[in-house]
């Protein structure tokens, strides 16, 4: 176990560092945060829409009439169905504030950048089908490149000087000219050229070669037990797993979900929309109280554990361990670089993984049609999850019952551990 640990120290975790805080992938992670209120807002307008619960919806009928489900709708038309816009500009201006460079500008210009390679209605209007989850992928190689290619022209002095006592606000707008209308141009001329010889668009065009295949595969079991065990695997050695898969999981999963949820507001049922793996399935059925399902860890330490520090951190995490906020149990105990609890806090996440995949795949288990706060509470989430069903929190205390029985022997292993530590510590005093 030593060598492992000393391998992965010395070869793995640099390399995981490195990415973690690589420029692009956090203006990426940073940029889907920073539109999650808007993404949650658009899911729960949703599932209020179709709160499968005859009562509510005879109610919400008599009170309000036939046009109540058109505040959600304006909802998602806000939100979810202009996902890529907004993902462009939020990943856009993080990367250029990365820079120290002006990022409203290159926000801005990314967007307009974006709406030149969206294709357009017949009555040219911008086309809702691709500026929504599905033109996600186009929308962040976009936001990327189109700021990288702002931040050259801006260092190369394709700008306009304004004399002091100009506003700020005039400087900057007057400084970004020349290099928008280079972008801008750039752009179109691509557009145009992929008009003229192939008679589609650059999202038709990710669409089908890339982004469609991804979604296929990421939507099967042994990608989401990789990512399952990749967060794990980074979280044991004190990286934030979460964050560093960030861009990869928002940028595959989120199209899923607002598939699941487009289908579901159109009246299909949550057993039958396609997709199985997406975010709010790890999030509400493999991440309860945190990576490594750690709600179930403090309850396993107050069912079997008598030592007073294991009992002091559970007492101290249980709260915030109900929100699923857990780096109080994970440095505490601790977890992280702790070997004994290396593979159960490994095999849980992995196992729930497997026991969630087969329950939505049987459809024994609705599949997920909302995203949450990921705050909320385990319970809470597994019946919102899923549409308003009972067997979204059956399917959840069923996994927390396989999780305290892993850690249980675990537990018992550490406390044995520590008390014979303790005691030879008092044979060397005496």
């Amino acid at each position: 176990m030593s060598k492992i640990m000393g391998f992965m120290e010395d070869k793995f975790m640099p390399i995981a560092g490195r990415i973690g805080s690589q420029r692009h992938l956090v203006a990426v992670r940073d940029g889907f945060v920073a539109i999650m209120p808007l993404i949650i807002v658009g899911s729960l307008a949703i599932l209020i829409n179709n709160f499968p619960v005859q009562v509510f919806q005879d109610f919400m009928l008599k009170i309000f009439g036939k046009g109540w489900k058109s505040v959600g709708g304006n909802v998602w038309n806000g939100s979810f169905a202009i996902l890529s816009l907004l993902v462009a500009a939020s990943i856009s201006y993080n990367l250029a504030k990365s820079y120290n460079l002006d990022g409203l500008s290159a926000a801005l210009i990314s967007v307009a950048s974006l709406i030149i390679l969206t294709p357009v209605t017949e009555d040219w209007g911008i086309s809702f089908a691709w500026v929504g989850a599905q033109g996600l992928f186009v929308a962040v190689v976009t936001s990327l490149v189109v700021t990288e290619l702002f931040r050259v022209l801006i260092n190369s002095k394709f700008t306009i000087s304004m004399p002091e006592g100009v506003p700020e606000g005039v400087v900057k707008s007057f400084k970004a000219l020349i290099p928008a209308t280079i972008i801008l141009i750039l752009v179109g001329l691509l557009q145009a050229l992929l008009t003229a010889f192939a008679e589609v668009s650059l999202h038709e065009i990710v669409f089908k070669v890339i982004q469609e295949p991804l979604q296929a595969l990421s939507n099967s079991l042994p990608t989401a037990i990789i990512i399952a065990f990749l967060n794990h695997l980074l979280w044991f050695f004190g990286l934030h797993g979460t964050n560093i898969l960030g861009p990869i999981i928002d940028s595959i999963y989120l199209p899923l979900i607002e598939e699941n949820q487009s289908l579901f507001s159109s009246g299909i049922s949550a057993n039958d929309v396609p997709y199985i793996v997406t975010k709010p399935f790890f999030d509400s059925y493999v991440f309860m109280g945190g990576s490594g399902t750690t709600i179930a860890l403090i309850i396993a330490i107050f069912l079997v554990v008598k030592s007073k520090h294991y009992r002091t951190v559970g007492k101290l995490s249980a709260p915030a361990g109900v929100f699923n906020i857990n780096e109080p149990v994970l440095f505490g105990l601790p977890i992280v670089l702790n070997p004994i609890m290396l593979i159960p806090f490994i095999l849980v996440p992995t196992v729930l993984t497997i026991v969630s995949y087969f329950a939505l795949s049987l459809g024994i288990v609705p599949k997920t049609v909302a995203i949450l706060p990921w705050t909320t509470p385990p319970i809470i989430s597994g019946y919102l999850v899923s549409g308003g069903s009972w067997k979204g929190v059956f399917l959840q205390i069923i996994n927390l019952a396989i999780a305290i029985m892993i850690y249980i022997p675990f537990l018992m292993a550490a406390e044995r551990a520590q008390l014979k530590k303790n005691d030879e510590k008092g044979d060397l005093i005496a």
